[in-house]
């Protein structure tokens, strides 16, 4: 069995899905996908299903009934490689926002000794692909405020592009995580932290999608906001052991 699992999250990405599937198949390390769709109603999960034969073993997808978000999406995903033989599982999107090709580098740096790495977009410089300036210093002035009111030293800490052993999710409290948007990626980077789990950046090069619709909104940058907050002043209370 393979020892590295892919969770994709997916929301109407009839477009993306097909090719990013081909190309995480494609690559040197026999890595499985495991789509999480939350009902699309553009026909992504049967896309899927209709590869399913062709990559039979490696591919799975679990189908969730409505948009439930991109956190519980995840802890869906993790609870499904927990139960199962998986040491490296994977954060990614499903839009080539992330290069697949950096999931052997990700994949790599646990190999070396992280317990979690993260693709970071501004461990050196900023790295992003067509976005808007506004977009671009939201989300790296985003990444400021979280080391300032949390004193988590992590350059991208909005990051969803990230590789966990499998000790880091069976030591996390997974029904406890609370956030479902960006917050959620902040959450369970600053939790790993606070288990003291060995946390490294690795640089790679984010670029925009170039089709389908981006999930980002209002409400999910009001919750990050709010939430970093929220997530330090549990923390004095808190036991990490």
């Amino acid at each position: 069995m393979a020892d590295s699992l892919v969770i994709i999250p997916t929301y109407n990405e009839k477009e993306n899905i097909e090719k990013i599937i081909r190309k995480v198949c494609s690559l040197s390390v026999p890595f499985h996908i495991l789509i999480v769709d939350d009902g699309s109603p553009d026909g992504t999960a049967q896309i899927v299903k209709s590869l399913e034969a062709e990559f039979r073993g490696r591919l799975f997808i679990e189908e969730r009934k409505g948009k439930l978000g991109l956190g519980t999406a995840y802890i869906h995903g993790f609870k499904w490689a927990l139960a199962r033989e998986y040491e490296f599982i994977f954060e990614m999107d499903a839009d080539f926002s992330h290069n697949p090709e950096d999931l052997i580098r990700l994949r790599q740096s646990c190999l070396d000794g992280a317990d979690m790495s993260i693709g970071s977009r501004y461990i050196k410089g900023v790295n992003v692909v067509n976005w808007p300036m506004n977009r671009v210093l939201m989300s790296y002035f985003a990444s400021v405020y979280v080391r300032f009111i949390t004193g988590i030293n992590i350059q991208d800490a909005t990051a969803g592009f990230v590789c966990f052993r499998r000790k880091v999710l069976e030591r996390i409290p997974l029904d406890k995580i609370r956030f479902v948007g960006y917050a959620f990626q902040i959450e369970m980077k600053f939790t790993a932290i606070q288990y003291k789990f060995n946390v490294v950046e690795v640089p790679i090069i984010f670029t925009d999608r170039t089709e389908g619709t981006s999930k980002m909104s209002t409400s999910i940058f009001k919750e990050a906001f709010f939430g970093v907050i929220q997530l330090k002043i549990s923390s004095w209370t808190r036991k990490y052991n």
